[in-house]
């Protein structure tokens, strides 16, 4: 390793990838972690989440060519971000660099993001990541993982009123059990020293030690910026661009602990309880209000696609990157279609190809 903490080829050693749920508290460990002068945690495009459905698309990324389609398309999806990053990547680079997996792509656009910031780490916040710990190990052996989990009925009263994820109480309580589920494995079959547990209710009531205490675990320094991250520009751009991350330019406060007690009600408290009991019982979450009967399939989609109207019609009208957002929803489906249709051609093979 070099004196500046990348590998011998400039890359960063041992990257921070943020893993859970979202709602959970991870706009601010994110902007925590990036106030440090080591390490850059741009605000996520999810490549992973959006391209991993349709990687086999791609056909064999040792072929350039193939390879550069998947590099367009995650720059594509970079260009749409609903949070833009302040710095372009070098697509003809990243082709060049990259090593041919979707995640060597993905790892070379944060890369090229670290060192358009002068850090010596780079971070990822995509909590979807807990899908995927074996694929960035498989190419950065010393990541290290930040799980953080928070109570799911808070999740949930959080998750209901905003544009990412579920707004049902009873989808995110099930999305959270699998994915805690997830972490916990990675947790048991990687170790303490690349899993870290970090329970959003510490860090908000005791930040100093909780933050210190992930440097260490980090083998960073704890610095001074960690503990102001509010005052920081990139958290107080973030928050003005929806009602989603509106705290994210707040002081560490402990105001949104125990939400869901106000926010829910019992039969809603029930559902998340329902989908997550057994793994909240696991992580220390007692049951409170007794689980409910599931809602009927039907029902459910239904009842989601009324909470998903009307926290989408909010959006329109308090936030500012609603449209941007709808744009990024359409190109995703646009890339899968057309990655779908181009696996379908290849299969075909000459029956698509026009006579003469």
């Amino acid at each position: 390793m070099t004196t500046d903490g990348t590998g011998r080829s400039g890359r960063s050693q041992s990257p921070v990838l943020i893993i859970g749920t979202e709602r959970s508290g991870s706009n601010l460990l994110r902007l925590v972690l990036n106030a440090h002068s080591r390490i850059a945690v741009p605000h996520p495009p999810h490549f992973m989440r959006y391209l991993a459905p349709v990687a086999d698309c791609y056909g064999d990324l040792t072929d350039e060519g193939n390879r550069r389609r998947l590099v367009d398309d995650a720059c594509l999806l970079l260009d749409r971000h609903i949070s833009p990053w302040p710095h372009r990547v070098d697509p003809d680079l990243a082709v060049a660099r990259a090593s041919p997996t979707l995640f060597g792509v993905v790892a070379e656009l944060y890369e090229q993001y670290r060192e358009a910031e002068g850090k010596a780490r780079w971070g990822c916040k995509s909590t979807f990541m807990v899908d995927h710990v074996t694929d960035v190990l498989a190419e950065y052996p010393a990541a290290r993982f930040v799980w953080l989990v928070r109570d799911p009925r808070d999740v949930a009263a959080s998750a209901r009123r905003a544009v990412f994820g579920h707004c049902h109480p009873y989808l995110t309580g099930r999305l959270w059990a699998r994915q805690q589920t997830s972490a916990a494995a990675a947790l048991a079959r990687h170790g303490p020293d690349t899993v870290h547990l970090l329970r959003y209710e510490d860090l908000v009531q005791q930040p100093r030690d909780m933050i210190t205490q992930l440097c260490a675990w980090l083998g960073e320094s704890p610095e001074p910026a960690l503990f102001a991250h509010d005052r920081t520009p990139t958290a107080k751009a973030l928050a003005s661009l929806s009602e989603s991350w509106r705290n994210a330019g707040q002081p560490v406060t402990t105001s949104s602990v125990g939400t869901w007690r106000r926010r829910l009600p019992p039969t809603e408290v029930g559902l998340v309880e329902a989908a997550a009991g057994p793994v909240m019982a696991e992580l220390g979450y007692p049951v409170d209000a007794g689980p409910a009967v599931p809602p009927h399939p039907a029902l459910l989609r239904l009842r989601e696609g009324v909470l998903r109207a009307g926290v989408e019609y909010r959006s329109l009208r308090q936030d500012r990157n609603a449209v941007r957002r709808w744009r990024r929803d359409a190109t995703v489906r646009w890339i899968h279609t057309r990655a779908r249709l181009t696996r379908l051609g290849a299969r075909r093979g000459p029956l698509l190809t026009p006579t003469a």
